[in-house]
């Protein structure tokens, strides 16, 4: 198995590389800039608290193309029956905060959101990259999910439900409005069955990079936020 070692200087290997379960690097930092590099790449950190930082580029990719979501007839309507209301970008903190306490045990464990983890994405999200989606019942956070935005791909970072359908209703805001602004996919990094449920499906790693450079996603350098 390759595994590279990251150092101080700003830099990845081919994804290639990568072994197909997707492990590519380890070390290096989540400093915007490398975060940025990584995304633009095709390339996303996830490691548990014990590790060092860990670099993964999987293959096969699933992604959710926004014009083949599927939503049910049930989730049709439980959305006419109870509209939950759905904000954008309006509590970054809370949902990255409880997409973290939900998945951590008793002592802290169990989640990749780690504090450093927490703290760089929370960098991000100020500097226009990192954005969250919520949703609300009256007054109280019940939903929502967070992930980076670079040219026309929505790179998903996790999500979290607190009451029926919470997570479903969030991501199908995020994705009618993202086919409305022509986004080319939502990165969904890991297949689960949520996601098959709702139109996701796996690609190659190579189509993947390919769907990239469609969405005008480049290599790190001037990089400028379009989800507003």
């Amino acid at each position: 198995m390759t595994c590279y070692q990251l150092d101080d200087e700003l830099w990845f290997p081919p994804v290639e590389a990568a072994e197909d379960y997707g492990l590519l690097a380890v070390g290096g930092d989540l400093s915007p800039e490398r975060l940025l590099l990584a995304y633009s790449l095709g390339i996303f950190p996830w490691y548990n608290p014990e590790d060092p930082i860990l670099w993964w580029s999987p293959n096969p990719r699933c992604v959710l193309f926004p014009a083949k979501l599927h939503i049910s007839r049930s989730l049709q309507r439980f959305m006419r029956k109870r509209p939950y209301r759905v904000s954008f970008n309006e509590n970054f903190a809370g949902v990255i905060d409880w997409c973290r306490s939900l998945r951590a045990g008793p002592d802290g464990s169990g989640t990749w959101i780690t504090p450093e983890m927490e703290k760089a994405y929370t960098r991000l999200h100020q500097l226009g990259f990192a954005h969250s989606v919520e949703c609300w019942e009256d007054d109280q956070l019940i939903g929502g999910l967070y992930g980076i935005c670079i040219g026309r791909c929505f790179f998903g970072e996790s999500m979290f439900s607190r009451s029926k359908n919470a997570s479903k209703v969030v991501l199908v805001h995020l994705l009618e409005y993202l086919q409305q602004q022509g986004f080319e996919l939502l990165d969904c990094q890991q297949t689960n069955d949520h996601l098959l449920s709702m139109g996701a499906e796996e690609i190659s790693r190579q189509e993947f990079l390919h769907h990239l450079e469609k969405a005008q996603v480049p290599p790190y350098g001037p990089l400028v936020s379009q989800f507003e």
